[in-house]
């Protein structure tokens, strides 16, 4: 499982609608061939929050939001239930572990455009 991109600053102003607030997210993805149980794997960012995945399972291939407010999860995305933002828009890190703590992957950035591709 990889991060592949994260959407830091949502379109228009961070005004703390929900609409806003599943504007940002992280997308990860299996790269593998095979389908992968997420289940109990954690995405933090640098403050601590931790989003921690219920029974999930990705398919080979396939890709998962998480965004940061509220929603129905579905096969493509998972909602963390917030009512602020999480990803600092001037920088900060999303850090995957599996559910043993172990570092999988993580991407970083600075002030920027308000995503970014890892």
């Amino acid at each position: 499982m990889q991060i592949h991109r994260v959407w830091y600053d949502s379109p228009g102003s961070d005004n703390g609608s929900n609409a806003s607030l599943n504007g940002e997210g992280v997308l990860i993805k299996n790269t593998s061939r095979v389908s992968i149980a997420i289940t109990n794997f954690t995405l933090r960012d640098k403050a601590g929050h931790v989003y921690k995945f219920p029974r999930t399972t990705v398919g080979p291939g396939k890709s998962l939001w998480v965004r940061t407010g509220k929603g129905t999860n579905n096969l493509s995305n998972r909602y963390w239930g917030l009512t602020w933002y999480v990803w600092n828009n001037t920088g900060d890190t999303a850090t995957l572990r599996d559910p043993h703590g172990r570092w999988l992957d993580a991407c970083s950035w600075g002030n920027g455009p308000g995503s970014r591709y890892c």
